[in-house]
Order: C-alpha cells, then sequence, then structure tokens
C-alpha cells in the first residue's frame, strides 16, 4: 500500500510533482529508490530541477468565445527569447490557450488541473519543458464571462509581450453588433496596452499606494523648502493628477489626450442611444 507518507519522501528526494511519485511508487511496488530510477529514467526528476531557475521571457496569449461572450488572457514563461520565438514553443502556447479556453478554469491553480490527453495541462508543461530543456511555467491565467449585455475583447500588443482583456456593457442586447461599438471597445483595449492603467477608477487604487505617493511628494515639497502650511494643499493636487494618469476611466485617451476614457464612453454610449459601461480590464505584461 502507497501512504502518503511515501509520496512525500520521494518528492522530497526528486521535486517531482505529487501524481508522478505516486505514479513512479505504484509502478514500484513501493520501492523508494526505485521509483527516483524510475522518475530519472523518463526526465520527470530532472524536469523537477529545473523548474528552480528563473522563467521570465515567453509569450501572452488571449482566446475570444465565437460570441464573443467569454475570454481568457494566459501568460506561459521560458527562459530564454530564443525558445520564446521558437515555432515548437509558439504552437505550444497555442494548444494551451485553446485547451483552456474550452475548459471552466478560472484561475492558474485550476488550469493546471484542465485534461490533456492523458494527463493535465500541467503535466503537458512538464513534458515540454523536459523537450525544450528549459523551465517553462503558466504563470497567470484569467478568465472573463459577460456579466449581461456588451462584450468581451482582447488585444495582444508586440508579438505576445503584452496582453489584454477588457469587458465593456451595455443595456441593450443589440448594441454589440454595431459597429461603433465595436470600434470603441477596440480602442479601449488598444489604450489599455499602451496606457497601463492601474485600476478602472479611484476605488480600484489600493489606499497603501495613496498614502505612498503623498509620502513621496511631502518629502519632495519639503525638500523644495515649501511652506508647511500649503504642503497638504499641493498634495490634494498632485494625488488628483496622479489618479489621472493612473485610472483608466480618468486618463486621456492615447487617440485624443484632451478627451478621457469615461467621456469617450459616454459620447459612444449617447450616439448609440444606449449606457456604455467598462466593467473591468486586466493588462499582463511580460513579466511584469
Amino acid at each position: 500500500m502507497i501512504t502518503a507518507s511515501d509520496v512525500k519522501a520521494l518528492r522530497d528526494k526528486t521535486n517531482a510533482g505529487m501524481m508522478d511519485c505516486k505514479k513512479a511508487l505504484t509502478e514500484t511496488d513501493g520501492d523508494i529508490e526505485a521509483a527516483v530510477k524510475w522518475l530519472r529514467e523518463r526526465g520527470i526528476s530532472k524536469a523537477a530541477g529545473k523548474a528552480d531557475r528563473e522563467a521570465s521571457e515567453g509569450i501572452i496569449a488571449a482566446r475570444l468565445s465565437d460570441d464573443g461572450k467569454s475570454g481568457i488572457l494566459i501568460e506561459v514563461n521560458c527562459e530564454t527569447d530564443f525558445v520564446s520565438r521558437n515555432e515548437n514553443f509558439v504552437a505550444f502556447v497555442d494548444e494551451v490557450a485553446d485547451t483552456l479556453a474550452a475548459s471552466d478554469a478560472s484561475d492558474v491553480d485550476s488550469a493546471l488541473k484542465v485534461a490533456k490527453g492523458d494527463g493535465t495541462i500541467e503535466d503537458f508543461i512538464k513534458a515540454k519543458f523536459i523537450e525544450l530543456g528549459e523551465n517553462i511555467k503558466l504563470r497567470k491565467f484569467e478568465r472573463f464571462d459577460l456579466a449581461d449585455n456588451g462584450a468581451i475583447a482582447q488585444y495582444i500588443h508586440m508579438g505576445g509581450k503584452v496582453g489584454v482583456l477588457v469587458e465593456v456593457g451595455a443595456q441593450q442586447g443589440e448594441t454589440a453588433a454595431k459597429d461603433e461599438f465595436r470600434d470603441l471597445v477596440k480602442d479601449i483595449t488598444l489604450h489599455i496596452a499602451a496606457a497601463a492603467p492601474k485600476g478602472l477608477s479611484r476605488d480600484d487604487i489600493a489606499d497603501e499606494v495613496v498614502e505612498a505617493e503623498k509620502e513621496i511628494y511631502r518629502a519632495q515639497l519639503a525638500n523644495e523648502g515649501k511652506p508647511e502650511q500649503i504642503i497638504d494643499k499641493i498634495i490634494q493636487g498632485k494625488i488628483g493628477k496622479f489618479f489621472s494618469e493612473s485610472c483608466l476611466l480618468e486618463q486621456g485617451f492615447v487617440k485624443d489626450p484632451d478627451t478621457s476614457v469615461r467621456k469617450l464612453v459616454e459620447e459612444t454610449g449617447g450616439k448609440l442611444g444606449d449606457e456604455l459601461v467598462v466593467r473591468r480590464f486586466i493588462r499582463f505584461g511580460l513579466g511584469e
């Protein structure tokens, strides 16, 4: 009988995955040394050893459902730019993205457990870094499912170095099929890729981030010799500018900086006779 302590002992020796260790022990009748040999013969313990190496290159990929009601964004990392541009690796990432798009996974942990061939996505990744000789990781995974009327959209920039997923909502079901709406959603994804907002609105910027900015401004103003009684007033102005640069809805639209993204959405909604809203977005920058 294979016990949990047997599996742990083998994992400690090899750094291999739990299921691999359990299978190895089963195949070798619980003999740990034979199981170590079994794993090494299949390259599994070798692959586990590579898992400590830094993986900061790779590809960001996205998939949308045909009806535009769901989408995923993933980041798959490898160690070198050479491998990230290899056709083998590119095809591998495409296969991972296709498999996860067809699943109901909602985060990295559940994504790794998605069935793939005779194993899982985790097994599929492990086999690929044995093949390529580099540490490969599914580092990030995000899924958006449309909450109501509207659309999910995606954009991949710089050959997979930046990726965006966004949900734009509408009150009327027919709005999503209109060209003006589609153009707006596309423009918003391009804007997010270029402007890298930190949040949708002020509510999305953590209090500690705001306080850290205030402390920086306070120190700068004190060093400039500004009178204490006006420093707080100056800081409030600087924080307002910080929000306008950090919050998607307050940012100047990249194609027309004098128009905020919020105003752009409102104006497009007015033209369409509908109320539009950017519900959420996610932006991946490779290695960030």
